[in-house]
């Protein structure tokens, strides 16, 4: 059933939170080569044209998350107001497996809504989409579309998806007072990382927080090295998924786990952090009693609201590799929008318009408005908000003209092992060593590229 916007008021959803992040992690989000035009797309699905020959209803499909209705309800309302001759209704689905069933299932029996926003990654390349959706790859905001997004949502035979919300970094949240204090730079290399840690545990601070209470946030060092990764070895998740690379005979991929092991060999992690939790490190980073922890960007919004007079002293930089040269940030990319192979006419003109529109500077707008800003819109001169966090800020510069930045291999490849976060507790807490985290890590992965039916495994 249609929810129009008016009906929605009022409504209470409930948010992704933590565990949407942690499922992330926890999966897998994959794609597939870089935006490329289809050739064997009909013209309808290349044509830029978006005239339409009066007034005209579509409908949006959009996850049930409270800040994902609030965009969508504001969206839709500047859009209509710039477009009087297009209607868009609102439909709401939910998350998690029943919202990934209700997408499927709709795309294969032809009922999809003429626009609908899903994940990027290796759970678009299970949609089917050169035979289900419109290739985007030739409208005119395509452009602008950062070159690392595109990959995230094509095939090779086209791209099929518009960027929809803001990307995230992995790396090092750190305190700047502790920085300022004792006078270090940000470290460009994993040399000068370590260089700093001596000199802060110098100063009795912990120099790096791990809370393996919340198995899943072990897992940032190994994840967010993947830039440091790709440099080392290009095409490595194209091999990766192919079984022609392993962590075990890839120095570079390894060099995650032996992070790890460094780490805890220099006795760096603060007391207590093998049963410490997420919001423990979250606070402890915040108050400058660890300097550093691995983590994703979108944790300064929970340290605003955990520790909102110490969310200011918190910044963020990419995990440092071997060569200051290539230093650059692992990249967890926004979701996309789609428009289904069923809509035609005046109805894909239509659904046209609203994709453009929520990619213009107008719509992103929109988008600050509605949920404030937590990193950079994949989108060249896009806005930016006044009240950005600093933290948030700090990833800015990586997005810039000439600096240098990679998808998360989870974007890259549907390969990741269930077990991943296992084992980097167990690095992290000596019981294995790198060289045995990545070993077991391979047949983990085997499994897992079994079950999909991999070519190769």
């Amino acid at each position: 059933m249609l929810i129009t916007r008016k009906k929605l008021r009022g409504l209470t959803a409930s948010t992704a939170g933590l565990a949407g992040i942690a499922l992330l992690l926890a999966g897998c989000a994959g794609g597939g080569t870089a935006g490329t035009s289809s050739d064997t797309s009909s013209e309808d699905d290349t044509t830029t044209e978006t005239e339409i020959s009066g007034p005209v209803t579509i409908s949006f499909l959009s996850p049930n998350a409270e800040n994902e209705i609030a965009y969508a309800e504001a969206v839709i309302e500047a859009f209509e107001a710039a477009n009087p001759d297009i209607t868009v209704e609102l439909e709401i689905r939910p998350g998690g497996a029943d919202g990934d069933n209700i997408v499927k299932t709709r795309l294969a029996t032809g009922e999809m809504n003429e626009v609908f926003q899903y994940n990027s990654g290796s759970l678009f390349q299970a949609l089917n989409a050169d035979q289900t959706l419109v290739d985007l790859s030739n409208e005119p905001w395509a452009d602008k579309v950062a070159d690392s997004f595109w990959p995230t949502v094509s095939t090779a035979n086209g791209s099929y998806g518009a960027p929809y919300g803001t990307a995230m970094g992995g790396g090092i949240l750190y305190n700047y007072n502790v920085y300022e204090d004792l006078g270090l730079d940000v470290p460009l290399t994993w040399d000068e990382f370590m260089a700093n840690n001596a000199a802060i545990d110098a100063a009795g601070i912990a120099p790096v927080c791990q809370t393996y209470g919340d198995t899943w946030t072990s897992q940032l060092l190994v994840l967010a090295d993947y830039h440091n990764v790709e440099t080392a070895e290009p095409g490595f998740a194209e091999a990766y998924t192919a079984n022609q690379a392993k962590y075990a005979t890839s120095e570079a991929a390894k060099t995650g786990f032996e992070r790890l092991q460094e780490l805890h060999e220099a006795d760096y992690f603060q007391e207590g952090y093998a049963s410490a939790v997420f919001n423990d490190g979250l606070l402890a980073v915040a108050a400058g009693d660890c300097a550093h922890y691995p983590m994703l960007t979108f944790a300064l919004s929970t340290i605003a609201e955990l520790a909102p007079d110490q969310v200011n002293d918190v910044g963020f930089f990419a995990q440092p590799g071997d060569d200051a040269a290539s230093n650059g940030l692992t990249v967890w990319q926004p979701n996309a929008t789609y428009i289904p192979s069923t809509a035609t006419g005046d109805e894909l003109a239509a659904a046209k318009k609203f994709v453009e529109f929520m990619v213009s500077d107008e719509g992103l707008q929109v988008y600050i408005d509605t949920n404030g800003q937590t990193g950079p819109f994949v989108i060249e001169n896009s806005p930016v908000a006044d009240d950005l966090l600093p933290g948030f800020a700090d990833m800015f510069p990586y997005f810039e003209a000439g600096a240098q930045s990679t998808s998360a291999l989870e974007y890259l490849s549907p390969v990741k092992g269930p077990s991943l976060e296992q084992l980097t507790v167990a690095t992290g807490t000596g019981q294995y060593t790198a060289d045995e985290a990545a070993q077991l890590y391979d047949e983990d992965v085997e499994a897992q590229a079994q079950q999909l039916g991999l070519e190769g495994w």
